[in-house]
């Protein structure tokens, strides 16, 4: 998008199936903008070690997932290049640009090739905002899944060519804004994962080292069990949801879900209790600046409170001995040495920590300064994170915008 770009704000339109739309736009149906090649039925005998990869649903989910791949012939119309759009119609409904290298197509993916003035970039934005329409007629209980024919009811605008090249170059300079985001923040994440495992089992300057029961570590270090760092270490409890008398009061009250849905500083919660119910449970108040780690459903997630909370039966509450123990590094250690808890919880009906696992579990401890040291180059690790993730929120934003401003034509783009 070299040249520069000219908006303006449209004022004529005509009332169409989708709403109003400029007097030169027209509305069409999928099924008549694009052939939709459904992808070959592999079975599983068709699946080999080496040769050609074959483009699974979950390959499109997750670009580190595992290819199937096929060594036999297969007719062209399956074969994948770089650029091809694809639309996955069960199980995971979804629009894809595909970047992966030459590949061939499973079933439950259509290869989406545009008609004769139809530009495939625009296409993809297009058919993005026609999946919602699409999610709400899909089929099926534990297979959602929509039928071919439900493309012959989906209509989309459709500008003349040159506004469509227009309008999908922007796009495509946000999504690529986007990607140069999710690239930096997918390498700084290498990077604080180099950093915890040699800060954390090395330490800073450390040339003699000695064998322990849990790993080679610093010989200044000490070798430590949870509770001979912390004062307390205790799980709360929930108070009688059957009286609600005990909620909606000024005690902020902590569930599993408020420990999935923030990291490291737990700032609010998404219920409260009240001083009855408080008193009337075991529930605690954890004060601010503790540590909260869940003991089961999201075992392992870890937190620090900055507000004081009570906490359901779900979350231990640990406090560290001031002057022992820094609670960032506490926080970053435990977090490192997830998959170890991990392998301590209980197999029940689900696994599951206790607070005498926690207790009893053993750490590689620094002196307090070097401990302070370790959490402040993590923090500037962490809050470098923060800033290219909400970087990355608002280029969604404004991708959002345009979509809905650009593929309404409420906004448009002058064509030279």
């Amino acid at each position: 998008m070299a040249e520069k770009v000219e908006f303006y704000r449209e004022t004529e339109f005509k009332d169409t199936k989708i709403g109003k739309l400029p007097e030169e736009w027209e509305v069409m149906v999928a099924a008549d903008v694009a052939d939709y090649i459904n992808g070959y039925p592999f079975s599983p005998t068709d699946w080999k070690m080496h040769g050609i990869p074959i483009i699974r649903i979950q390959n499109l989910n997750d670009p580190n997932a595992e290819f199937n791949c096929f060594d036999g012939t297969i007719d062209d119309i399956y074969k994948i290049k770089n650029g091809d759009l694809l639309f996955s119609w069960s199980a995971s409904i979804g629009i894809y640009i595909w970047k992966g290298g030459d590949a061939v197509l499973n079933q439950h993916i259509f290869k989406v090739v545009p008609k004769a003035n139809i530009n495939k970039l625009f296409l993809y934005y297009d058919l993005l905002l026609a999946i919602e329409q699409l999610k709400s007629r899909v089929h099926g209980s534990t297979m959602k899944h929509f039928q071919k024919n439900e493309l012959k009811t989906t209509f989309i605008p459709i500008p003349p060519l040159p506004e469509q090249q227009k309008i999908a170059e922007i796009l495509s300079t946000v999504d690529e804004s986007i990607q140069k985001t999710d690239d930096i923040i997918a390498k700084t994440e290498r990077l604080k994962k180099g950093l915890m495992q040699e800060l954390l089992t090395r330490g800073i300057g450390h040339k003699e080292f000695k064998d322990t029961g849990i790993g080679k570590i610093p010989k200044e270090w000490d070798v430590v069990k949870l509770d001979e760092v912390c004062m307390k270490i205790k799980a709360g409890g929930t108070p009688l949801t059957s009286r609600k008398e005990y909620y909606n009061g000024n005690i902020p009250f902590v569930k599993i879900e408020d420990m999935t849905s923030s990291y490291k500083y737990l700032k609010s919660t998404s219920a409260t209790i009240t001083e009855a119910g408080l008193k009337n449970s075991n529930a605690w108040l954890v004060p601010v600046k503790s540590l909260l780690v869940a003991m089961y459903g999201s075992i392992g997630a870890i937190a620090i409170n900055e507000i004081e909370a009570t906490t359901n039966q779900a979350i231990l509450g640990i406090l560290p001995i001031e002057e022992k123990t820094n609670v960032e590094f506490l926080f970053y250690l435990l977090t490192h040495l997830k998959p170890l808890l991990k392998k301590y919880a209980k197999q029940t009906t689900q696994a599951n920590l206790t607070a005498e696992i926690i207790k009893n579990f053993k750490v590689a401890l620094p002196n307090y300064f070097e401990q302070q040291k370790i959490a402040e180059i993590l923090s500037t690790v962490d809050e470098k994170l923060e800033i290219l993730k909400q970087e990355k929120v608002k280029l969604e934003r404004i991708k959002r915008w345009f979509m809905q401003e650009l593929l309404s034509g409420r906004i448009r783009v002058r064509v030279a």
